[in-house]
């Protein structure tokens, strides 16, 4: 058998397991893995170094499907190279409930799934952040333990979605040379042919951007490894535009949206097995070509086995260090150093904008852990994210521990994913707090994918001022709670952005968004607390003199405000108990009990924050006072805004005086 026969075997392999599991399904994109089969199998029988007995063996390439609609492409290289857990059986599940074959691939659900993809760009943007964490780790623990690439697959939709251009410019100005993107060229979307909505010439896009482009017949494997070849031995991360066929080998529906998202069907499957040669039965490889593809999978056997070799011939403290960051734990002495910050903290009593105090337990954190890498997207002087240990990376030079993401919101947050899930890196990244709205659909998957990913978004209400209501986000910290699996913190002090700080990075499993405040807020814990009270999500702060009356919530900036509050109706004869509530999240977790003690059983219950009620009412009910925003902010000075506003303690404490007279 020839070596193209050889190939063509395997390749068709691909194409009638991702086939027929639609089918089977009866829902699902058959188009992509017909038509980019052929790239696939050059990539993972001769190039790809990964280990499916050892999935996470931290030199491995990354393959990232960024056109994850085309999951049963990954699925059927995942079951072809030998994957455990991805067996025929889970192809024949595919998009079943449980099964480890979901619509689109789900990091976590099966090893060999490095991202979560199917939002259109996301997973390009993803590999830009793993290819730049290989970068770094390089820089740190050189080539014997970290020298590997990082390949994407991605489609027209891909390069037409915008992250796509924060994405690739990023990665061209870094020169993230081990980045190897494949452009599945194949001119057809879901309304049809590509032209119709688009003209883009994408390989100048991509060298206008630094890139190194070619293209090539990606039905020609000859040509496909020459492509490859071509690109790793470039010094700038590499395009390849393969020219391609949707649902090659579909009778009727090869080269047309029809082959794109919906089920083939049994006659047009039929002529595509004829045309192809293809005559084994669904769901059935044969041996011989099965066993072709587990012998590809053991190709990185031998590189595997000495890579660990190096690994154990490292010098013990270096080797210890690396196993530690790739495990995602923290260095022993993390604790102690907040622990002693905290105390500083309780003496000095700083009076500082909470961007402010973030600045200051980063510059304690950055010297405890290596493995912090900062950012900012060009607001590096307004986030305060950048500390004296943070040098910048820059093209060529990836020694540094910051990135200057320039105006490029979105693309830094699924930069960030694709470094935390490159592993042995926590990414830290700022911007206003209004602009989580152009990163959300990153800290979705953040969320979704459970990383440990920090945001840290300052200008956090209507407090920044004077920009007005452009930059004043008064619904996000609502809309940011909304989304499952993301802490949300919003601290009133140093202290509690100290212990906000430490909760983010202690999380493993959770992305964290800080909102901290432009304004410079006093210190309302003065006095020194071992335990981390935030951890509670809800705490005790100012305690009623006598049985309480009115109990008054409050986050961040506001917190001063519930105090000053309190202050005035005690002094009326109203006992008042003051709540910090720096995250909601975290006081969810708490018992029925815990919560039950905080929320209490007040006459009133007041919550204060200068942002919608959204999100307020499973703690203060829905008869509970809100003092906070129910429109857009303006443009003033911030304390007449929140007088402008009535976000003050004289208003609480009308706004009580009133309820308790209705109360009469």
């Amino acid at each position: 058998m020839s070596s193209r026969d050889k190939h063509d075997r395997m390749a068709n392999a691909i194409r009638f397991l991702s086939a027929d599991a639609v089918e089977k399904a009866k829902s699902g994109h058959p188009g992509l893995p017909m038509g980019a089969a052929d790239i696939a199998t050059v990539l993972y029988k001769k190039f790809l170094k990964h280990d499916p007995h050892r999935p996470d063996w931290p030199d491995r390439d990354r393959f990232v499907l960024s056109a994850g609609h085309g999951s049963m492409l990954l699925y059927s290289l995942l079951y072809l190279t030998g994957y455990e857990d991805i067996t025929i059986d889970e192809i024949k599940n595919f998009r079943q409930l449980g099964s480890r074959t979901a619509g689109h691939p789900e990091f976590g659900h099966a090893a060999g799934i490095e991202t979560t993809t199917g939002p259109l760009g996301q997973g390009l943007a993803n590999a830009v952040g793993m290819a730049l964490a290989e970068r770094i780790l390089n820089a740190r623990f050189g080539d014997a333990l970290v020298d590997h690439h990082t390949y994407v697959l991605a489609g027209d939709g891909c390069l037409m979605e915008g992250i796509s251009q924060e994405a690739i410019s990023l990665a061209g100005h870094l020169e993230l040379g081990k980045l190897i993107v494949f452009f599945d060229d194949n001119g057809i979307s879901i309304d049809g042919a590509v032209s119709l909505s688009d003209s883009t010439d994408q390989c100048a896009r991509f060298e206008a951007s630094g890139w190194h482009t070619q293209r090539c017949d990606g039905h020609d494997p000859d040509a496909i490894a020459e492509a490859i070849e071509a690109a790793r031995a470039s010094d700038r991360p590499s395009m390849i535009a393969c020219k391609t066929t949707i649902g090659f080998g579909a009778p009727n529906r090869a080269g047309t949206s029809k082959a794109h998202g919906s089920p083939l069907g049994d006659e047009e499957i039929a002529g595509a097995r004829a045309a192809l040669g293809w005559d084994a039965a669904p769901f059935e490889v044969p041996s011989d070509i099965l066993d072709m593809w587990r012998l590809a999978g053991l190709r990185s056997v031998k590189e595997r086995k000495e890579w660990e070799g190096r690994l154990a011939e490292t010098e013990a403290e270096i080797r210890s260090e690396f196993e530690r960051r790739m495990r995602g734990e923290l260095p022993g002495g993390f604790e102690a150093a907040i622990a002693d910050y905290k105390m500083a903290l309780a003496k000095d009593k700083p009076k500082v904008a909470t961007r402010k105090s973030s600045e200051m337990a980063l510059e304690v954190i950055n010297a405890a852990l290596p493995e912090t890498i900062g950012g900012s997207a060009d607001l590096t002087g307004s986030n305060n994210t950048k500390t004296s240990q943070t040098g910048p990376i820059a093209p060529g030079d990836y020694t540094g521990r910051y990135i200057y993401y320039g105006i490029r919101e979105h693309g830094m947050a699924a930069a960030m994913n694709g470094m935390a899930l490159h592993g042995g890196i926590i990414p830290y990244g700022g911007t206003f707090l209004v602009f989580t709205d152009y990163c959300r659909p990153s800290i979705r998957l953040s969320a979704l994918m459970g990383q440990r990913v920090i945001y840290v978004m300052t200008h956090d209400s209507i407090g920044l001022g004077e920009d007005g209501p452009t930059h004043q986000p008064v619904e996000h910290l609502s809309a940011l709670r909304a989304i499952p699996n993301l802490r949300v913190y919003r601290p009133a002090d140093a202290i509690e952005t100290a212990e906000c700080w430490q909760l983010a990075l202690e999380d493993g499993k959770a992305p964290s968004v800080l909102a901290l405040t432009r304004q410079n807020l006093p210190a309302v814990r003065t006095d020194h607390t071992e335990e981390n009270l935030c951890r509670f999500g809800a705490y005790d702060l100012a305690p009623a003199s006598d049985d309480e009356v009115v109990t008054l919530f409050a986050t961040g900036s506001e917190v001063e405000i519930a105090l000053a509050a309190r202050r005035l109706l005690e002094a009326k004869g109203h006992p008042a108990r003051v709540v910090s509530v720096p995250s909601m999240e975290r006081f969810a977790m708490q018992s029925a009990e815990y919560h039950a003690a905080i929320v209490g059983s007040a006459a009133v219950k007041v919550a204060i924050e200068a942002g919608v009620r959204q999100s307020w009412d499973r703690m203060i009910g829905p008869d509970g006072i809100f003092i906070g925003m129910d429109g857009f902010g303006a443009s003033a000075p911030y304390e007449e805004l929140y007088s402008h506003f009535g976000i003050t303690a004289e208003a609480v404490v009308q706004a009580v005086e009133a309820r308790l007279a209705d109360r009469n």
